[in-house]
């Protein structure tokens, strides 16, 4: 009996203490916290959508959370895992070498009896029209003065474009059909060339059902058989054309419409022969000079070859901030890719994402939660936690290229892909925000860091999946999100 009124005297002041800790639980609540609870759990657009959010202060400690542990799709947020371990692992001053030699003769005309080589070292900015990139004509004309200076003034034999430093695999396998020939479906190459993309110029007929003209406009390479099935569509109907290609075959294929009331443009789409593009276009512009050559092709330098030049990419962090102020796929999978050659040797998409995660887990990064399938978030097989997103900041954090690391992410309201996000609030609240984000179809995702006003950092991804909703119906309740992360002050 002593024993029961003691056990029911615990079991009164546990409830007592329950009821009265339960007020200052919720006065302790954040107000991100309670945005979640009041705003998102409830939305009804919300109800069959996949969420998983954290949010965490300098110390650890949690401000707000959703489904912490649930790794879902992460889309371009993948892009600052890669170009985080890049940075940390190749160094911010690392630069891409693209190297000129030649094996074979010289005769006393000048005359080379023997190959000329473009050796690729995995540059992505090659031939570029970013605005970091050296101009192409430029390389170009250091790589004929290299020639020029070795007494090479016509090639008896061919302009190489060398890109096995890479896979010659270039595309992920598990990237949808419908992205491989779109401009942001351009996979990594050991010899890249203009973002390994080509252009065409498009021009609408004046009624629907008309045939679409579409016309070569550069980096075409000369192999490829062009298959034109595009029609023009009816009026306001935009821009519905698809290009399908891969690197089994030479052949590309346009389907789908341009509407007619749309004007004549220059279209961008996937080049899956970029070696082979470069080495082209190299031997146009040394004939152009009076270079002669016996053509173009791809082929590995061979050991005995005389370097005549190297030219040099600008430095990883450059590379970096474009990557992810501007969401560019193409430079991601290029990092990827040099990833896997550094750690492993081989730059494979078996290889790279094993290595990365191994090279974390040896930094005492818990990888829980983290399914890397390529480097810029395109395959559909990239799972990604929260709760890994904030453990790799904190990593990150702790790097000595943290500041450079951050100065990668865009703010909202700047350049980059989060001009619009946040437009009606102060700059003073929007320039603390530097995220990421992504989106696929039924995905939106940031992923990033807050400065509060005190100057602490906070770490936050947020992840949403599968809303059966336009996804300008979700993005007004992730912004929210961000604004409230951006005004929580933690209690001193």
């Amino acid at each position: 009996m002593f024993r029961r009124i003691i056990c029911l005297a615990v079991t009164v002041a546990v409830c007592a203490a329950g009821n009265l800790l339960a007020p200052v639980a919720m006065h302790a609540q954040s107000n991100v916290q309670r945005y979640v609870d009041a705003e998102m759990k409830t939305d009804p657009l919300l109800k069959n959508a996949a969420v998983a959010l954290l949010a965490v202060d300098s110390r650890g400690n949690t401000i707000a959370a959703w489904n912490p542990d649930l790794p879902l799709l992460s889309a371009s947020t993948m892009k600052t895992i890669t170009t985080g371990v890049a940075l940390d692992a190749l160094r911010p001053d690392f630069r891409y070498e693209t190297k000129v030699a030649y094996a074979g003769e010289i005769d006393s005309l000048g005359v080379l009896h023997g190959d000329v080589y473009i050796i690729g070292g995995g540059d992505p900015t090659l031939g570029s029209h970013n605005k970091i990139a050296p101009p192409v004509e430029g390389v170009f004309a250091e790589w004929r003065a290299a020639l020029q200076n070795a007494g090479i003034f016509a090639i008896g034999g061919l302009v190489k474009g060398d890109a096995n430093i890479f896979s010659q695999n270039i595309i992920q396998e598990n990237w949808c059909w419908a992205d491989l020939g779109a401009d942001y479906g351009s996979g990594a190459c050991g010899l890249s060339f203009a973002e390994n993309l080509s252009y065409y110029y498009v021009t609408p007929g004046l009624e629907e059902g008309d045939s679409l003209s579409v016309i070569p406009a550069g980096c075409i390479f000369s192999e490829i058989n062009l298959q034109n099935d595009a029609t023009t569509g009816a009026p306001k109907t935009g821009n519905k054309l698809m290009y399908y290609a891969s690197d089994l075959s030479p052949v590309g294929r346009f389907t789908g419409t341009y509407a007619a009331d749309r004007k004549a443009d220059t279209i961008a789409v996937s080049n899956k022969f970029p070696a082979l593009t470069c080495a082209e276009e190299f031997e146009r512009f040394l004939a152009a000079d009076g270079i002669e050559a016996g053509g173009a092709t791809t082929g590995a330098a061979p050991d005995t070859a005389i370097l005549l030049a190297t030219t040099y990419s600008p430095t990883l962090l450059d590379i970096c901030r474009e990557t992810n102020t501007q969401s560019n796929n193409f430079y991601a999978e290029t990092m990827l890719m040099t990833l896997g050659r550094h750690f492993t040797g081989e730059a494979t998409y078996d290889t790279a994402p094993k290595a990365l995660e191994q090279y974390l887990a040896d930094k005492g990064c818990n990888t829980t939660g983290l399914r890397q399938d390529d480097g810029s978030g395109l395959s559909r097989f990239n799972f990604v936690s929260p709760r890994f997103f904030c453990n790799f900041y904190r990593l990150m954090q702790k790097s000595d290229i943290f500041a450079g690391y951050l100065s990668t992410f865009p703010t909202p309201g700047g350049e980059g892909t989060l001009k619009y996000v946040l437009r009606n609030e102060p700059p003073e609240l929007r320039e603390r925000i530097h995220c990421k984000s992504g989106s696929m179809t039924a995905v939106r995702c940031y992923a990033g860091f807050v400065e509060a006003v005190d100057g602490e950092m906070y770490r936050f991804a947020i992840l949403v999946n599968n809303y059966d909703c336009p996804t300008s119906k979700v993005q007004p309740k992730i912004e929210e999100f961000l604004k409230q992360l951006a005004l929580y002050e933690r209690q001193k």
